[in-house]
């Protein structure tokens, strides 16, 4: 296991032998690093904390550390990273809380760009990009695919549909829809389905353009919401996409974003 001689690593810590700590690195207690994750110099972690392998944590990263909610009492909660993430300089991503379940996640091959910040009790999916400066409040689920824009705020327990898209310097307060293209100025507006990423996802033609219909119907139609869903299942033809997107719609608990 190379171990940098300017590292500090508490006996506690649990490192695969394929780990590579840098320079100046802080490893606390509880902290398991899985094989051929890369430590760079000057990471701080702190544990609980459980790391995947193949991870690349860049300088200045924090993670692992207790919550920012007045609520915490040092319960021992815990953040869990899965494999082939990448952590950019100056990230911080937090432990969970007892009232969030005590856990923090985040999934498989994820992009965290430089000062993005993970909240407690967040649940982050897999092939996620964290644009610059990114931003997730305390309870926050982003599913997979999802592309968070550089300065997004995204206001505590809302949800980030699957493979939307979500622009520059929007400000989010309701759950943003699957598959949709998000931004806002002052207030968050939908302007579409995420054709280019489903494209380059191989979504076929037919599905995007149903969920073109769709989101044509939800956001430009005038009707409300209940009748706009009600012409979805009228005139679109329907597909998994579609379905899933009507099913985020009737659970969301904070409205979405239109």
């Amino acid at each position: 296991m190379p171990v940098h001689p300017t590292a500090i690593v508490d006996p506690s810590a649990r490192i695969d032998g394929l780990a590579d700590i840098g320079p100046y690195a802080v490893i606390g207690a509880v902290v398991e690093i899985g094989a051929r994750t890369v430590v760079k110099a000057h990471v701080f972690m702190e544990g609980p904390l459980t790391i995947g392998e193949d991870n690349l944590f860049f300088p200045y990263s924090t993670v692992g550390v207790a919550p920012q909610d007045l609520k915490y009492q040092g319960e021992p909660s815990e953040l869990r990273i899965g494999n082939r993430n990448r952590i950019r300089e100056f990230a911080t991503l937090h432990r969970g809380t007892e009232g969030g379940g005590m856990v923090t996640s985040i999934g498989d091959d994820n992009l965290l760009m430089a000062y993005t910040h993970v909240a407690h009790d967040v649940r982050l999916g897999s092939h996620v990009v964290l644009s610059h400066a990114a931003t997730l409040g305390g309870h926050v689920v982003v599913e997979d695919w999802a592309w968070i824009g550089a300065a997004v705020g995204v206001h505590q327990f809302c949800r980030i549909g699957r493979h939307s898209i979500v622009g520059g310097y929007s400000v989010i307060t309701q759950d943003v829809l699957p598959y949709s293209n998000t931004v806002t100025a002052r207030e968050a507006k939908v302007f579409g389905a995420n054709a280019t990423g489903l494209e380059r996802r191989g979504f076929s033609s037919a599905s995007i353009d149903a969920l073109h219909k769709a989101f044509r119907l939800l956001t430009r139609s005038g009707l409300n919401t209940a009748q706009a869903v009600e012409r979805i299942r009228e005139e679109v033809p329907a597909n998994d996409e579609v379905s899933e997107l009507l099913a985020f719609i009737a659970s969301s608990e904070r409205g979405f974003v239109k």
